[in-house]
């Protein structure tokens, strides 16, 4: 593989993206191929469809940022999102009905989380929101998105009649490619609905939910047009709409490509932008954080498993373009851990039978989405391996000694000693000694291997200690930042570091007119993006 086109790193956010907010697999191909035909029949030029090509790509880009408080509000925060893409607060006879069906992925706690909807959500709004759009801010630049397409990712929870947010902006005073945005995702989720696309669907492995059909009257697309039309003028630009109608054909065949992911490439508008593999380590850092912000506990441990795993490859003599790949898959073997709520990694004690199969099937997602996308998928049996062991004990193929790497080894290594050093919801976290015990321990027991073990566990005690901190922070500023991107409330960071709410207070308020974050999740990425988690 000499070059890869970034769009194609993209379309593995964009899946990771739709595995995170419930939509069925490929919703966001879909959205940026409508967006990007709708833009090019109202006649933007190139530049402004390609601002439209990306918004449209990602923008679901911040969907976790409150992942973590959306699954304590609402039992799941997938289901949550999947319910909040349709919520239609314009149009009171349609919004009582699908409040009336609001919460129904969990039936004892139905009642008080529409209650709590009802009455929170209209003041809440604009800073849950915000979190969105400050992820969004932080990461475009990291994607090389274009200045026009980061604007259109933070107004995606805007509406035309302003009952939006963040900043409930209202009719031309949303920009043009949000507008279009706004317009082309709820075409595409009309359609899904109505064809047959279904959340259980894509929770089933092996279940193709690419089902389009073909031939015949496309009534699914008359019902999408018909949901589009009713939102015109509440959600959705009246104007664009109209455009839409006048023939929507023009722009639905956009969908009638037999590979989506292939059509999106194939759409980008201008030059394509390309990288080599060993560059794109900026990319998938971007989506190591994505899918990190998913738990309080999770944070920074893409980044943490990738570092030692290089460290270790160096140490074991391996190659550089080797060492590359090893330390990509690293920061995208977790990327399936979109696909299951928050509530399970975040969940203080055991996990019923049910939940632990759906975290088992965290790598088979990681699998399915990095073997979709050409500019990755020679990573997928490598980054999808990291809880296979030796013994054939692993998970999701139990594949054993023979069919695993030393690349494959290595990261099962240093995802297991990284995981232990850090803290989960039910345990603090190992000392770096009894880690390197418990490495030893599975090397003897025939499950991990026995030199890639030993490298991880040198690996580990090579990282100098940091003497400076990003934008001036100091060390005090650290431990509060650190807290702080894990969601602990000012006083639950005054009693662990044993000062007073006041100080702590003092601290938040440096750490933001130094970093420019003013929301948990903007910290928990800045925190992230400068290796200060885990600590």
């Amino acid at each position: 593989m000499s070059s890869i086109r970034v769009t194609e790193v993209l379309a593995a956010l964009s899946l990771t993206t739709d595995l995170a907010t419930g939509m069925p697999f490929e919703k966001g191909l879909a959205t940026c191929l409508v967006a990007t035909a709708l833009a090019d029949r109202i006649g933007m030029d190139e530049n402004d469809r390609r601002v439209v090509f990306h918004a449209a790509l990602l923008g679901a880009v911040g969907c976790t940022s409150r992942a973590p408080e959306n699954a304590d509000s609402y039992a799941d925060d997938i289901a949550f999102q999947r319910a909040f893409h349709v919520l239609d607060p314009g149009d009171t006879a349609v919004f009582a009905e699908q409040m009336r069906h609001f919460g129904n992925w969990s039936p004892a706690g139905q009642t008080a989380m529409r209650t709590r909807y009802v009455t929170e959500a209209p003041k809440g709004a604009p800073f849950a929101v915000r979190s969105v759009c400050e992820v969004s801010r932080a990461l475009g630049p990291r994607l090389g998105l274009p200045e026009g397409a980061v604007l259109a990712l933070t107004e995606v929870k805007e509406r035309w009649d302003g009952l939006g947010a963040p900043d409930r902006r209202r009719g031309a005073a949303i920009s043009l490619a949000g507008r279009v945005l706004h317009l082309a995702e709820q075409a595409v989720i009309a359609f899904g609905a109505s064809a047959g696309f279904t959340p259980a669907a894509r929770t089933e492995p092996g279940h193709s939910t690419n089902r389009r059909p073909r031939g015949g009257p496309w009534p699914q697309r008359t019902d999408a047009l018909d949901e589009v039309r009713r939102r015109a003028g509440g959600h959705l630009d009246p104007d664009l709409v109209a455009a839409f109608a006048d023939e929507p054909e023009a722009v639905w065949r956009a969908l009638d490509a037999p590979d989506l992911l292939a059509a999106v490439v194939a759409a980008e508008p201008g030059l394509p932008t390309l990288i080599r593999p060993a560059e794109r380590d900026r990319l998938c850092l971007a989506l190591a954080i994505v899918v990190d912000l998913k738990g309080r506990f999770l944070l920074g441990h893409s980044a943490h498993v990738a570092r030692l795993a290089g460290a270790a490859a160096e140490l074991s003599g391996m190659e550089t373009g080797e060492r590359a790949a090893l330390r990509a898959a690293a920061l995208l073997h977790d990327i399936g851990r979109a696909g299951v709520s928050s509530a399970v990694w975040d969940r203080p004690g055991p996990l019923g039978p049910g939940d632990w199969e759906r975290v088992r099937l965290h790598s088979y997602w990681t699998d399915r989405v990095l073997r979709r996308c050409p500019g990755l998928s020679d990573l997928a049996d490598l980054a999808a391996g990291h809880h296979e062991r030796l013994d054939g004990s692993g998970y999701h193929r139990g594949v054993r000694v023979h069919d695993l790497s030393p690349a494959a080894r290595l990261l099962a290594a240093a995802d297991v000693f990284a995981a232990m050093t850090e803290p989960r919801p039910y345990r603090p976290a190992a000392k770096p000694s009894e880690a390197a015990a418990q490495l030893t321990a599975e090397a003897s027991a025939g499950t991990l291997d026995r030199d890639a073990c030993a490298a991880v566990i040198e690996a580990a005690g090579l990282r100098p200690p940091r003497t400076e901190w990003p934008c001036g922070l100091t060390d005090r500023e650290v431990d509060v930042l650190r807290l702080a991107a894990r969601g602990l409330s000012n006083r639950q960071i005054a009693a662990e570091l044993v000062v007073s709410e006041r100080t702590v207070g003092h601290h938040l308020a440096h750490i933001y007119d130094k970093t420019g974050r003013r929301t948990r999740a903007g910290a928990a990425v800045f925190a992230m993006e400068n290796g200060l988690l885990p600590g």
